[in-house]
């Protein structure tokens, strides 16, 4: 009888949590009992919960981030398991959105942290609802009218922001402070055209990659909410694996008083001047039309031979026709309209647009 109330005390003991979990991280000088207070008491927003989301979100939930709010449109699918390193099988198979099973997962790792998932596109109609509250956004997106959003958001509130990218072996990141740095649009004026640039989807990626470059951003975080502003990076890091490169661009002198947002205070992307791609399902077709917020002028030859490796391919004068998995279909029409037959849901089309085109 006595063996086993030892037996269940050590059981209890191992159980126990220790008294300070963040000891080593308070050891770090820079960090110290101050900077670990401030991280606790401190609010961030991880947008998208893709690669990137999984690794900064595990980042800040184990470094006692107080409030961590994740958010994604999108459900997990067997090809994120690649690189997407929270999610599992089993969150595969339940057909859980990313949000909630992040969540979950977060959970698990610090249940003193609060995890906030949001299952939503972040639009300009939702950005003051998803983000007001929080004193930091880091970007986990895959496209392009995210990135301007956030940044237009980040400016007009005073809120930073850590951009970052990842694709094939290389990546980079950037952080802004709002009227102390130069912005996103500062750097990179205008999106690039549809379809112009390489994505996962067309170009592939390794996962180590997207862990690099998502714990440079999660560093950046752990850097501004614990005080140590004057330790930031300040440049345009950019990162190629393959090739062994690492590249800090200066931007010290980016900052441009004819910036459309930090400059002239034009938020184009948060009053909706230039939005996402409008989606809308087809009556009785099991099929979403995906119509771009300006009309472009693609040059649907080129982009044939850029998008062979998504799918089979038919081409003609008026569109590009590309056989995805899963029995989808995506038709790519001149002016950056785009029709995905297989299926019915939106958020699901809009992602398979993001994917192909990059915005």
């Amino acid at each position: 009888m006595n063996t086993q109330l030892n037996d269940s005390a050590a059981f209890t003991t191992a159980m126990t949590p220790p008294v300070d979990r963040y000891a080593r991280q308070k050891r770090f000088a820079p960090v110290g009992e101050s900077g670990q207070e401030a991280l606790g008491r401190s609010r961030a927003a991880v947008v998208g919960m893709g690669a990137l989301g999984c690794v900064i979100a595990q980042h800040l939930v184990r470094s006692g981030v107080g409030y961590v709010r994740v958010i994604d449109r999108d459900i997990i699918e067997w090809s994120n398991l690649q690189r997407q390193m929270l999610y599992n099988e089993q969150d595969v198979l339940s057909l859980l959105p990313k949000t909630q099973a992040a969540a979950g997962h977060l959970r698990a790792m610090n249940s003193s942290v609060t995890v906030d998932p949001i299952v939503a596109d972040l639009t300009a109609a939702n950005a003051s609802e998803l983000l007001a509250d929080v004193q930091l956004i880091i970007d986990g997106s895959d496209n392009f009218s995210v990135r301007y959003l956030i940044n237009d958001y980040s400016v007009k509130h005073n809120i930073p922001w850590i951009y970052g990218g990842a694709v094939g072996a290389s990546g980079m990141t950037m952080t802004i402070l709002p009227h102390q740095t130069p912005c996103y649009r500062c750097v990179y004026n205008e999106p690039p055209a549809p379809g112009t640039t390489d994505t996962c989807e067309t170009a592939g990626v390794i996962s180590p990659i997207v862990d690099i470059i998502a714990s440079i951003q999660a560093a950046e975080a752990i850097k501004l909410l614990s005080g140590n502003i004057q330790a930031l990076h300040r440049t345009l890091f950019q990162v190629d694996l393959w090739n062994h490169a690492w590249l800090p661009v200066s931007i010290a002198s980016a900052k441009r008083t004819d910036c459309p947002c930090c400059g002239r205070q034009h938020f184009d992307y948060l009053d909706r001047l230039l939005s996402e791609p409008a989606a809308a399902s087809l009556c009785g077709r099991n099929s979403v039309q995906i119509t771009p917020s300006q009309p472009a002028s693609l040059h649907l030859e080129e982009m044939g031979a850029r998008l062979r490796k998504v799918g089979t391919i038919t081409l003609n004068r008026y569109l590009l026709k590309i056989e995805l998995h899963d029995n989808l279909t995506f038709i790519l029409f001149g002016d950056g309209r785009a029709i995905i037959q297989g299926t019915d849901q939106l958020t699901k089309a809009r992602s398979i647009y993001a994917e192909i085109l990059g915005i």
